[in-house]
């Protein structure tokens, strides 16, 4: 264990910060509770200014007690006055280091550091906030250790800042018209168009309908604003260790993607998209899990918001590479399965070459999972009742939790049973290999 004098605190403008957003936070909710708007009295007043001085002395109450250490096994941090914490961090479970600027910390010239660690729900730590400066210098130092390699001469300079290439960058104007595509962006839309077209015409509901008018007419405007500034100067970059991932306009993010953490890939092609050729990129990466839209819009499993065919499968080649991709012959649910999707069944399919395996589905909405075979966990054949009397069965290839799901339904029984048998010996095989 590190001792003490090696445990350091994270930029002391945290507590500024940190301050500011509880004390805004506090004082909002102590007025909310003790003023009467209707007839405000002096002293009730006063509990604005009260609440806000408590919550920036938390704030700084919360950074003279935060402090990490960095050693040669893991890193720790250290929380907490009344119950303290110290969540320890082993270099071999260490899957990734992202450096996020919040616009808050950005105007000042601070950043986050994000830590994620294998397995777990609550495998995220976050460091906030240092100099950006300081936030690269930890991520190298971690990443080094991480993946074992020594410092590079006998001052224990660190390696220097990795040389990257830019795969590819999306254009604001790419981003604007694929929103104003979405599927969900349209949707949201018609609603609100609707509701405002039914407030005239039908008065005496006019007032009900306001209700619907505003959160819809709000959901379309954030919707846009989100997905652009969150996704603004979308840059995938490639170098030793993986692709890194930066984007954003008010708030920037960095984030990194080692090549032997990805699972897999998922391609999702909305019907309007595919009348020019795009599509969406997500990635399923060890330890993330299924992470939802948590970052002002944007997943960090988004590989990419938007991108044309080519551009697509160069980066798929670029994490997944399959010289054989699109030459295995595909398997494709039997016409007895048109009961359970009268018209989907025609657009699913299964092909495996001797790298990866590919399920496709959906007929609005596309989606595409390719999947490493060594990257397979289990493959599971399932047929319930009405399967059995109809003849076919489901194949499920499980990879870890993520937006990647490969999975084939209703073929004829006979040939989902070899479907399975295959892949199981296949991801066998290519386990061993990537093993030597």
């Amino acid at each position: 264990m590190a001792p003490a004098s090696d445990a350091h605190r994270t930029h002391p403008l945290t507590a500024l910060l940190q301050g500011l957003i509880w004390g805004a936070g506090v004082a909002v909710a102590v007025a909310w509770q003790v003023i009467d708007f209707d007839d405000p009295q002096w002293w009730s007043l006063l509990a604005v200014p009260g609440g806000f001085v408590i919550g920036v002395l938390a704030g700084l109450v919360s950074w003279l007690f935060t402090r990490y250490v960095i050693d040669e096994d893991e890193i720790r941090v250290d929380r907490g006055v009344i119950f303290r914490s110290s969540r320890r961090i082993p270099f071999e479970r260490l899957q990734s280091v992202d450096i996020n600027e919040p616009l808050i910390a950005r105007v000042v010239g601070l950043s986050e550091l994000t830590i994620e660690m294998a397995g777990g729900s609550d495998s995220r730590t976050t460091l906030r906030f240092l100099t950006l400066v300081e936030s690269r210098r930890l991520r190298r130092l971690l990443l080094t250790r991480a993946h074992g390699t020594e410092l590079t001469d006998e001052s224990g300079e660190l390696p220097a800042e990795e040389q990257r290439t830019v795969l590819h960058v999306v254009e604001p104007d790419q981003i604007i018209i694929g929103t104003l595509l979405s599927l969900d962006f349209v949707a949201a839309a018609l609603t609100a168009v609707g509701s405002i077209v039914a407030a005239f015409l039908f008065e005496d509901v006019g007032w009900a309908l306001l209700g619907l008018i505003v959160p819809a007419t709000w959901g379309v405007g954030q919707m846009i604003m989100n997905r652009i500034v969150a996704q603004w100067n979308f840059t995938v970059s490639r170098g030793e260790r993986g692709l890194r991932i930066e984007r954003g306009l008010l708030s920037r993010s960095s984030q990194t993607i080692p090549y032997d953490r990805v699972q897999g890939i998922g391609v999702v092609e909305p019907i309007v998209w595919r009348r020019y050729g795009w599509s969406r990129l997500d990635v399923d990466v060890a330890g993330y899990g299924n992470v939802s839209e948590d970052r002002g819009g944007v997943s960090s499993t988004t590989l990419l918001p938007i991108a044309t065919d080519d551009v697509a499968r160069r980066i798929i080649e670029e994490l997944i590479p399959d010289p054989e991709r699109g030459t295995a012959p595909e398997v494709r649910p039997t016409r007895r399965s048109w009961i359970f999707a009268p018209i989907g069944w025609r657009f699913r399919s299964f092909a495996a070459t001797l790298h990866t395996v590919t399920t496709t589905t959906g007929w609005i909405t596309r989606h595409r999972s390719i999947v490493p075979h060594h990257k397979v966990q289990s493959v599971r054949l399932s047929q319930g009742p009405l399967q059995r009397r109809r003849g076919v069965a489901t194949v499920q290839v499980h990879t870890p939790d993520g937006p990647v799901s490969a999975t084939i339904k209703h073929l004829d029984a006979p040939v989902a049973r070899d479907v399975t048998f295959d892949e199981v010996e296949r991801a066998r095989l290519a386990r061993r290999l990537s093993r030597r």
